[in-house]
């Protein structure tokens, strides 16, 4: 394949309380495997996916058209066409993209398509874990789930012993 084009694409849409949003997953459609890129719409004054940050993933995002802001790492920037945003792996990339606008915001989100990956929640106190294919990923994974951090056991706990 190698290439698509956005208009020959349908969107997906994904709706749930203050989160709603298109896409259409450019990558994918054009046979990518390790660099996705995503087109995004954002209508006015809704939000993008809960904010979070990957552990093995880089991501980016570029604005195409509108305006909107970012939760980038606690601070909040001011989104416009033409802005480009790195979003390292780690807590320093933890973002949610916010359309404040009274019209939609549409960008570009990119990001390495690195496997397995673990995706942290902050605001939730959740992870999110990923084997066999990474998130946005099309392929069947061989473990996923989202777990409460404050879940966690030690290591040793209800293995068996050998005697």
């Amino acid at each position: 394949m190698g290439k698509t084009n956005a208009d020959d694409l349908e969107w997906s849409t994904l709706e749930r309380g203050e989160t709603k949003f298109r896409r259409k997953q450019l990558a994918a459609a054009a046979g990518g495997e390790e660099l996705g890129c995503s087109l995004y719409e954002l209508p006015e004054g809704r939000r993008s996916w809960p904010y979070h940050y990957h552990t093995g993933n880089e991501e980016a995002l570029f604005v195409l058209e509108g305006t909107g802001t970012l939760r980038l790492d606690g601070e909040t920037l001011s989104l416009e066409d033409g802005d480009y945003v790195a979003l390292p792996r780690g807590e320093d990339g933890a973002h949610r993209i916010v359309n404040d606008s009274d019209g939609p915001l549409r960008y570009l989100m990119l990001s390495t398509m690195t496997d397995p990956d673990v995706t942290v929640y902050p605001d939730s106190g959740k992870v999110g874990v990923f084997a066999g294919s990474p998130p946005g990923g099309d392929g069947d994974r061989t473990v996923s789930g989202y777990f409460r951090e404050d879940d966690a056991v030690s290591y040793w706990e209800d293995e068996e012993q050998e005697s």
